[in-house]
């Protein structure tokens, strides 16, 4: 999501190409990111990048995703059958590939239904198009909804859930978690570090490297007792609090692996690193003690 808008292409190609020699192999992307430079611009880097050759479209795990309004025009967004159409091919284009391994939901469409949106999945699979097909923001019962649809056309249906989790926003723990673990969903959390809230925000705030503003600002203040803890107990354990974040969710047993989003080489080399910290039950439970998170509905509150 930074390729363009935060940083520039040659550096992106840079951190893909750092990446792939980490063993890092999943590119997660959206038809709509680009930010300043415009709705797809992202993409067009990635395109870029693989028509530079060198294996790089085959050693790539490709995801991107389909939703947002592109323009103002109707059916130019949401996923009814002729916008995925479109939007899928207008995603192959921008990326210089004739086929996305994972080609996402990045919402729940509420007005169109389910046979809808998956007969044009099928199309998609059956034209080598697509691979596989994940959503994204869903809550439990649109993945239970999606999958038993997906069901009765004996489609695949969904292989992954793209949510919002974190030690700070843990409230999937109630429901989408235990959809995404009970239908073999993959879970591959965004926004692992919250924003920066989690990457030593307090560190930085001292050090002048790093000023929040707006919600930020509101949300450090809401919990700066908190990331106050959190950072001191990372440096307890002889981490960076961005890394341990990462590595956190590492340990639950629902997740495939977080996304992160490097905007430099230094942020990609930091994260990595979060997959060489091994936590004992100890070192989670007082993650758990400065962050209480749930147990799965209806046990989180009720008998």
């Amino acid at each position: 999501m930074n390729f363009g808008p935060q940083t520039d292409e040659s550096t992106s190609y840079s951190i893909m190409d750092s990446a792939h020699e980490y063993g890092v192999n999943f590119f997660d992307t959206a038809n709509g990111y680009g930010g300043s430079k415009g709705k797809g611009a992202t993409e067009t880097i990635l395109g870029n990048y693989f028509a530079q050759g060198g294996g790089r479209r085959e050693k790539t795990v490709l995801a991107t995703k389909v939703y947002g309004d592109m323009d103002e025009w109707p059916n130019n967004g949401k996923l009814s059958a002729l916008n995925i159409r479109r939007a899928l091919d207008a995603s192959l284009k921008r990326l210089q590939t004739d086929y996305i391994d994972l080609y996402q939901f990045h919402h729940v469409d509420r007005a169109t239904p389910w046979d809808e949106i998956w007969q044009a999945l099928e199309t998609a699979v059956a034209q080598g198009k697509v691979l596989y097909v994940g959503s994204s923001n869903f809550a439990g019962w649109h993945i239970a909804k999606a999958q038993e649809a997906a069901a009765r056309r004996n489609f695949t249906g969904l292989v992954s859930e793209q949510s919002i989790y974190n030690l700070l926003k843990r409230e999937v723990e109630l429901e989408v978690l235990p959809a995404a673990q009970d239908y073999g969903l993959g879970v591959i959390p965004w926004s692992p570090l919250h924003g920066g809230l989690l990457g030593g925000v307090l560190k930085k705030e001292v050090q002048g490297v790093r000023r929040l503003e707006g919600r930020a600002a509101e949300t450090l203040a809401e919990h700066r007792e908190q990331i106050e803890a959190y950072e001191s107990f990372a440096d307890e354990l002889g981490h960076e609090p961005g890394q341990l974040a990462l590595a956190w969710l590492l340990h639950q047993p629902a997740v495939t692996a977080p996304i992160i989003g490097p905007r430099t080489q230094e942020q990609l080399d930091t994260a990595v690193k979060a997959m060489e910290i091994s936590l004992d039950e100890s070192a989670l439970t007082k993650l758990d003690e400065i962050f209480p998170g749930h147990k799965p509905a209806p046990e989180d509150y009720a008998w």
